[in-house]
């Protein structure tokens, strides 16, 4: 009887382990490639508010941020999980997104402002 619940307990633990681990890298991972693109969408929101970004390069910064959530929906569509290369590729084309940003918004190539360029609030 000892060794029966023995095994039953050691089993739950073993399921609430595994049910833990999961939950938390689906949250690790979604969270750190998702909260990225949000957050470098809103620097693009705020470069064009302050006027730092002009209007060609707020449109390549955010046509970059399409294609890489574009790759992502692809990549989570073909397995509906990240491999840890496309986690990887996505990692590294993220990296590279923000460092353009940060480049377009120090070039001092300020936008003059004016109406045509819709300007969007967060």
């Amino acid at each position: 009887m000892k060794k029966i619940i023995g095994l039953v307990f050691a089993s739950l633990l073993v399921v609430a382990g595994l049910a833990v681990d999961a939950s938390a890298q689906r949250r690790s991972g979604s969270r750190t490639i998702d909260g990225r693109e949000r957050r470098q969408q809103q620097r693009i929101y705020q470069g064009i508010r302050t006027g730092r970004l002009n209007r060609r390069e707020a449109y390549r910064l955010e046509r970059r941020q399409y294609q890489i959530r574009r790759a992502e929906s692809r990549y989570r569509r073909s397995g509906g999980r990240l491999t840890w290369r496309e986690r990887y590729a996505l990692q590294r084309r993220l990296n590279r997104s923000s460092r353009s940003i940060w480049r377009q918004k120090h070039d001092r190539q300020n936008y003059r402002r004016d109406r045509s360029y819709p300007r969007r609030r967060l």
